[in-house]
């Protein structure tokens, strides 16, 4: 089993909270995160009608049964605990009761928001990292990008386009369909899809809208429910006052690249070499790995995209206290002159990048050239933790 890198902050944070609830996508590994960092705690599974019945027909008896507290597992199925448990924490006084886990952001964080403001540290936990797949052997990028992250399908070697069909069917077309009230399937299905074919792009919600047949109000709560269930993830724009019209329109990403290559009809890692979005896979692939390193530590998302109106673009922004580390990401294996082209404009209207500049490309040399730090994917992580100057573990 791969010791998971959120662990350690996971048992820090349980020290300074009552309650940590973590929450992330369906399958990434929030039961066995929470199970090995918190052993020494029942577990309850909440997904189990008959524990779940008991929960709601009398919930001050079943919290009776965990006065040192538990692991509530999927506590979005039980909403109405949250309100019994902040009773129970405020008499208790005591760090490290209770641990929730829950994959129904859109659901859990507003009875959170309600019961246990202030009394809970909220988690993020993704898909593996790069980082962690290092457990499994070194891979290429086309492989992972083919696959994805998901630890089951690299736990129980699960062809990807199994695993990710089951994925997207037994979640995405039953589970989310339901939330929104589809009606057609297909329509539903040609929604997700396009937006996979979108990853890298700006949104467009009217031509996504038009192209799948739908009105442009019913695409808005789409994306909503895709974003807030971790299917979808939304790259905001940066935006500064430096007499320059910036783009206000985000760019769309998937939280898992798998699945945005399933969703595109690859079937195999070698059809990835020559596809037309290969180069947004890659950089949807370094994007998320760059957000995992953040919540990995408990921290929250600064990540924004650069783009003006005459179309200078740098693909990340990091932002460090009040300076910017920009980031570009190339899929190519050999390093040209034109990838720095887009830092370089960058630099000449924020001059104050104390930080440097950070490029990331697919191939496998490290470089410092003037003024850019230049990595591979594999050891992206630890180029940002050497340049904020922390160790990598936490």
């Amino acid at each position: 089993m791969v010791r998971r890198t959120m662990a350690a902050y996971a048992a820090f944070i349980a020290t300074k909270y009552p309650v940590v609830t973590i929450t992330g996508p369906r399958q990434a590994g929030k039961t066995t995160l929470a199970q090995s960092v918190f052993g020494d705690k029942p577990y309850v599974n909440l997904e189990n009608p008959v524990v779940r019945q008991f929960a709601v027909d009398d919930p001050v008896g079943f919290l009776r049964q965990y006065p040192d507290g538990a692991v509530l597992d999927e506590i979005q199925r039980t909403p109405h605990l949250l309100s019994f448990l902040q009773v129970i924490v405020d008499e208790k006084k005591k760090n490290g009761l209770f641990v929730l886990t829950g994959s129904q952001q859109f659901e859990l964080m507003d009875s959170i928001n309600q019961s246990l403001a202030g009394r809970t540290a909220l988690l993020k936990l993704l898909p593996f990292s790069l980082d962690e797949m290092a457990a499994y052997g070194r891979k290429s990028v086309d492989e992972l990008l083919f696959s994805g992250f998901y630890p089951r399908i690299h736990d129980q070697s699960i062809p990807p386009g199994q695993a990710l069909g089951d994925y997207y069917e037994t979640y995405v077309e039953r589970d989310l369909r339901q939330l929104v009230n589809v009606r057609d399937l297909n329509l539903f299905q040609r929604f997700v899809q396009l937006c996979a074919g979108r990853v890298g792009q700006l949104l467009n919600l009217s031509s996504l809208a038009n192209d799948t047949g739908i009105s442009h109000s019913t695409a808005r709560e789409w994306l909503s429910v895709l974003e807030a269930s971790y299917i979808v993830f939304l790259l905001r724009p940066f935006h500064a006052n430096i007499g320059k019209r910036l783009v206000k329109a985000p760019k769309i990403y998937f939280y898992d690249v798998g699945l945005a290559a399933w969703l595109s009809g690859i079937d195999a890692a070698r059809q990835m070499e020559n596809h037309p979005l290969r180069g947004n896979f890659f950089e949807n692939m370094v994007i998320m790995d760059v957000l995992k390193y953040r919540y990995n530590l408990g921290r929250r998302n600064n990540l924004f995209f650069y783009r003006d109106s005459s179309g200078n673009e740098v693909d990340l922004l990091y932002t460090l206290a009040q300076h910017l580390l920009p980031i570009e990401i190339k899929a190519g294996q050999t390093i040209s002159s034109g990838y720095f082209r887009g830092l370089d404009t960058f630099a000449r209207s924020f001059p104050d990048l104390p930080h440097g500049r950070l490029l990331v490309y697919a191939g496998d040399t490290a470089q410092k050239r003037t003024g850019t730090r230049v990595t591979d994917a594999f050891h992206l992580t630890q180029a940002l933790a050497e340049i904020e100057g922390r160790p990598q573990d936490p």
